[in-house]
């Protein structure tokens, strides 16, 4: 009688263990596209939360209450992105201005756009056939498709610039909004999740300081991104004596946070106006200096500088980066590395794990 009542609690009991988990693996789905939405600007902020971690911890050591010290951080947070963005946008405005009035100036000059850059195909044409054969080519029409596929194009752009601006506002504030509770309640959170967790205190350290490790690392390789194409960029802005080489070296080094088109943003539309402008020579220079050396940088600082912190293999980062940027977006040169380094962490704990006697095992 004992034994059945025995084997009936151990069924109900398994039967229970059974129902919570397909229920809470249907509830954790539809949690998961609630969330969904959000998940790159909560991603955004945790990257954020570890980055100004330093931050934090100094304004929490004067300011004790956990609410005012982690709105002033994230304040500071935000005034640190916002005002040289800021700043910088201004300075290119006024430059974009200037450029502006000297194309309308010699548009004018010559009739209009479309024949100012008619004669901007002759003048290429007449240039290219000094080299080679372009008999076959009607470059005047190929540019003036390619001009009115940009057209196209922009305009399309301008009426989606509504909805995207929405957006980026929308996760600007949910970023910022779920920054301030990192801030706050990091800690009861970091305590939360150790509970649920069967892993060993020590495991979990070890595993988040290596995330952390990881996150910090990524900044200090887009850092040393920017700083290098940008002074690459304003080298060659400078030697082709462009307008305000320091301004566009340092609109480069912000742009460079973008995956695979970052730095192309200032120098190709520069290289363009060169040409378009008669300056054949050193457009191709900019194309060649911005493709070949200006671009090809990225992949070799940023592997370099991450792989000397977290003691990965370049090749191993540069992978990483790139399948996290295919997947993710710009967050994909944080996540990448960071998911490489959690899968790298997990299977260091399970050789651990299989490699001790099994008495000592859980101890």
């Amino acid at each position: 009688m004992e034994k059945e009542k025995s084997g009936s609690a151990q069924y109900n009991r398994r039967t229970r263990i059974i129902f919570l988990v397909v229920l809470g693996a249907i509830t954790g789905w539809f949690c998961y596209l609630i969330a969904r939405p959000f998940l790159l600007p909560v991603i955004g902020a945790l990257v954020f939360s570890v980055i100004f971690a330093p931050l934090h911890r100094r304004i929490h050591i004067y300011v004790r209450r956990s609410n005012l010290a982690a709105l002033i951080s994230t304040i500071l947070v935000l005034l640190i992105i916002v005002i040289p963005a800021f700043l910088l946008g201004a300075a290119i405005r006024r430059e974009l201005v200037d450029v502006y009035h000297e194309l309308s100036q010699q548009t004018d000059r010559s009739g209009g756009w479309i024949q100012y850059l008619s004669n901007a195909a002759d003048s290429i044409s007449l240039w290219l056939g000094k080299y080679v054969d372009i008999s076959d080519i009607d470059l005047r029409k190929e540019l003036m498709s390619r001009v009115q596929q940009a057209s196209s194009y922009l305009l399309r752009q301008a009426a989606d610039t509504a909805g995207g601006l929405l957006s980026f506002i929308v996760n600007g504030v949910v970023t910022f909004f779920t920054l301030f509770f990192l801030f706050r309640d990091g800690r009861s959170l970091y305590r939360r999740i150790t509970v649920v967790t069967p892993l060993r205190a020590d495991q979990i350290e070890r595993l988040t300081h290596r995330v952390g490790k990881t996150i910090t690392a990524s900044m200090y390789g887009g850092l040393a991104v920017a700083v290098v194409q940008g002074g690459l960029t304003a080298l060659a802005f400078w030697t082709l004596d462009l307008p305000s080489p320091i301004l566009w070296g340092a609109a480069t080094s912000i742009f460079s946070f973008i995956p695979i088109i970052g730095s192309a943003t200032i120098w190709l539309p520069a290289a363009v106006f060169l040409i378009i402008g008669g300056h054949f020579i050193k457009g191709i220079l900019l194309i060649a200096w911005g493709a070949g050396v200006v671009g090809m940088s990225d992949n070799i600082v940023r592997p370099y500088v991450i792989s000397e912190q977290v003691d990965f293999h370049p090749l191993y980062v540069f992978f990483s980066l790139l399948g996290g940027v295919q997947a993710f977006g710009i967050m994909g040169i944080f996540i990448g590395p960071v998911m490489v380094a959690i899968a790298e962490g997990i299977f260091s704990l399970i050789r651990e794990e299989l490699r001790q006697p099994k008495g000592s095992a859980g101890k």
